[in-house]
């Protein structure tokens, strides 16, 4: 560069001014950076390094069956593939907002938390004080913040034992839990039957204690453990899924295993982004179940860590939970995938049964305001045609999609409103108005009847149907069932023939398969019923949808073809998905040969082995008077509030009194 020469300027001078200026400018640049600098470690400064930090790549979000579904933080629960840039098997570009915040935000949360967890129970006392009817019991004590700067927060009281009364618990059930002689069947063929699912069990058990001990779970071919990501942290997850299937089927050395393990191995100091939803209903929902099944108070312990752990997701503009949250800062936010920031259906609508619980089993009500106060958000809002869309912002409250789906994204949530329901011993009627209006929006805006004569239920896209039902959507057969008993008088028959149809057509999608097992999703258009028409929906990982509704079916109806279909369902699993070392998923349901996908789902043990082996035990073992599943199949008892509080009917006396004489 060519300088030109100013006048009265020695050459000397002009240099000189140029290393003045060169010095103030590197003042000014460390100033501009201390100041942005700085600005990292304000106590809001999580939104600014949401802005400014580069966004991490997010690993592929669609089910990989060569790296087990449930690989990159998403339970294969959830249909994904109708998302834009997602398709099964191929993944996607999209990218994963994660919050960055430094201690002092996680503090600032702790204590926030802390303020809301004091303020409700001073209002929980001054309501008590007034003579409101009380609903959960408090214990003496402030709920206090147990470990600082990490967001958790519960009550000394589920730290140290809690007011909770299990022998009194017990003697509330109509039905002893494990039913009379372990709710053995009657007939000569249904106890091979289900003599043959228990076998089954222990050897995915046993296979995986084997080659995958502390794992998540268990690739089955090259006999290894699997961790996967959507846990933050936590291990263990078929140990917890498993430790109700194995006590009620009597796996007593197989539970004490599980049970060691819990006690001495599952350390929920971990420090990763886990799935809310997915943590709730497989650790949450796992341990409490194992608690109330045998009383042992580890369980109960752990729950309650846990689920104090699980507090922080709440803290947003309306109370609706984020998806993913870190369980060591309690740092949440959304799936990167979802649009516009926002929390999904199935997710924030999955948490009502175990979070009442832990209010139960901890005296602490906080749990209970936080699934209640999402009650409230949903019942404000307006619901296109009265549908309730699968996306919906934690920061306005507002729907930011509206694509419905009774698989994928919003299944669950349905489920757990006539499950609130029946828990609550029948009493929260606003669960069940909920439910039937939902029933009612989708009955008119999605069952659909193919030319073949087989009931469905489409997708909704803003009014226009897709005519694809997934594998997900075939739990509603048995949820309908359910429901029907408590609708309407004159409706009760035509429920029960609607999830009759329902349970039929996810029938025929496994028998028109040439493995007898149903594929991912199936369609009915284009001249194809029941069939998948995509290469990306023809494969099949375990899954209990189909085999739930048999159970629930053959409890409610007790017509015998439920049975002869459950065990057509064992035939397949036995023939295409059993390998040397467990149990595999297969890549494509139409293929005589199929190609394993390498992956033994916890699920496996938790719920498809138990359905089956509940569908071919009799009525007594789990009756469900007294027992709701949640839809990781782990059972939770009924809520029965006034045996609790005051005298137990004559029915619960009587089974007191059986106990009392074992």
């Amino acid at each position: 560069m060519v300088f030109r020469k100013l006048p009265g300027v020695s050459a000397s001078g002009m240099g000189l001014r140029l290393s003045q200026k060169f010095v103030f400018l590197l003042f000014l640049s460390g100033l501009v950076t201390l100041c942005f600098g700085a600005l990292f470690f304000l106590p809001d400064s999580v939104r600014l390094k949401r802005i400014f930090l580069p966004k991490r790549e997010n690993a592929p979000l669609a089910v990989e069956l060569e790296n087990g579904a449930g690989e990159h933080g998403l339970k294969p629960d959830k249909d994904y593939e109708h998302l834009p840039g997602i398709t099964p098997g191929k993944g996607d570009t999209s990218t994963k907002m994660k919050a960055t915040s430094r201690k002092s935000s996680a503090t600032r949360e702790a204590k926030n938390a802390e303020k809301t967890a004091v303020k409700t129970q001073e209002n929980w006392n001054q309501s008590r004080s007034k003579g409101a009817p009380v609903k959960y019991r408090l214990p003496e004590n402030k709920v206090e913040q147990r470990e600082q700067g990490k967001g958790t927060v519960f009550s000394k009281d589920s730290e140290h034992g809690s007011s909770f009364d299990y022998e009194k618990f017990k003697k509330c059930l109509l039905r002893p839990p494990l039913g009379v002689d372990g709710g053995k069947p009657s007939d000569v063929q249904t106890q091979k039957r289900r003599e043959k699912v228990k076998e089954m069990m222990k050897f995915a058990w046993d296979n995986y204690k084997r080659h995958a001990w502390g794992k998540n779970e268990l690739r089955p071919l090259t006999r290894n453990g699997h961790v996967g990501n959507m846990f933050g942290g936590l291990q263990g997850a078929t140990i917890v899924d498993s430790l109700d299937t194995l006590y009620i089927m009597g796996l007593q050395e197989e539970y004490e295993e599980a049970k060691e393990w819990v006690e001495q191995h599952l350390d929920m100091n971990s420090n990763g982004e886990a799935s809310l939803f997915e943590v709730n209903i497989r650790y949450v929902g796992g341990l409490l179940s194992a608690y109330y099944l045998t009383g042992e108070e580890v369980f109960r312990r752990k729950a309650a860590e846990l689920g104090a752990k699980l507090l922080p997701a709440f803290n947003t503009p309306t109370g609706i939970p984020r998806g993913v949250i870190n369980l060591g800062s309690g740092t949440s936010w959304s799936w990167g995938w979802a649009s516009a920031g926002s929390s999904i259906l199935a997710e924030f609508g999955t948490l009502h049964l175990e979070f009442v619980h832990l209010s139960e089993i901890t005296s602490n009500p906080l749990y209970s305001e936080k699934v209640m106060n999402i009650r409230k958000v949903l019942n404000k809002i307006d619901k296109p045609q009265g549908l309730y869309p699968n996306f919906l912002s934690p920061v306005s409250g507002n729907w930011v999609q509206h694509h419905v789906s009774i698989g994928g994204l919003g299944d669950s949530f349905y489920e757990y409103l006539i499950k609130s329901y029946l828990m609550s011993d029948k009493t929260d009627e606003e669960a069940k108005k909920m439910y039937y209006n939902a029933l009612e929006a989708i009955e008119t805006n999605l069952v659909q009847k193919s030319p073949g004569g087989l009931t469905y239920f489409a997708e909704w896209r803003g009014g226009i149907l897709d005519h694809k039902m997934g594998h997900l959507a075939c739990f509603s057969g048995g949820m309908i069932a359910i429901g029907a008993e408590d609708g309407e008088a004159e409706k009760h028959q035509h429920y029960m023939d609607l999830a009759g149809e329902i349970t039929h057509t996810c029938h025929e999608s496994y028998t028109r398969s040439t493995t007898k097992l149903g594929p991912e999703a199936f369609r009915f258009d284009s001249g194809s019923e029941a069939m998948a028409t995509r290469l990306s929906d023809r494969y099949y990982i375990l899954r209990p949808e189909v085999v739930e509704s048999y159970m629930y079916m053959w409890r409610l109806t007790h017509d015998l073809k439920y049975r002869q279909w459950g065990w057509e369902a064992v035939q397949a699993l036995e023939k295409h998905c059993r390998v040397e070392a467990g149990f595999s998923g297969i890549r494509d349901v139409y293929t005589s040969t199929p190609v394993h996908d390498n992956m033994q789902q916890s699920f496996f043990l938790a719920e498809t082995l138990k359905y089956l082996y509940l569908l071919f035990s009799d009525d007594s073992l789990l009756p469900l008077e007294d027992w709701v599943f949640n839809t990781e199949a782990h059972p939770l008892p009924v809520v029965r509030r006034q045996c609790m509080t005051g005298d137990r009917d004559s029915e619960s006396q009587a089974w007191g009194q059986q106990q009392k004489e074992q």
